[in-house]
């Protein structure tokens, strides 16, 4: 026995739309990654709900960016311009240099502790070896060693 057909209007209590949203979303993606599968599809997905939150999916065969690409030179419109592409580089261009003077100061961090672990190991080593005499060995006065001296020449 089949399920009764809804009429496709908006939902009105909030939570029912909340719910409804949700597993028709899943649906959704579930349907595009067995399209994908079977038929062998290049299958994008962007699904934006009521409140910003974004969903997406993505055939594994080919990456997004390929995808709006080929989507573009098929359809005819343009998805962005250059100037928005010219905004996108600058913007990577700008994080790429925050990460690389991120990355210089980390491994600047890193050299001085190796240092400062090089330098306590250094002073452990010298306690240790401090400590398994226990005394210290006091030099010979000159006189004693004048004396003996003597006596191993006599």
């Amino acid at each position: 026995m089949g399920r009764g057909k809804i009429e496709i209007k908006r939902i009105e209590n909030v939570n029912n739309r909340v719910v409804t949203f949700s597993k028709r979303r899943n649906g959704l993606v579930k349907k595009a990654k067995e399209i994908t599968v079977l038929c062998d599809a290049k299958v994008a997905l962007i699904v934006f709900a009521s409140n910003g939150k974004m969903t997406d999916y993505c055939c594994p065969s080919m990456d997004l960016g390929a995808m709006l690409d080929q989507y573009q030179k098929l359809s005819g419109k343009k998805l962005w311009d250059a100037k928005h592409e010219m905004e996108y580089l600058m913007t990577k261009k700008r994080n790429e240099k925050m990460m690389v003077e991120e990355n210089r100061q980390l491994s600047f961090q890193l050299q001085q502790q190796e240092m400062e672990i090089a330098s306590n190991a250094r002073g452990m080593m010298m306690r240790d070896h401090d400590a398994q005499f226990g005394y210290r060995v006091q030099p010979i006065q000159p006189n004693l060693q004048e004396k003996i001296m003597s006596l191993v020449i006599d």
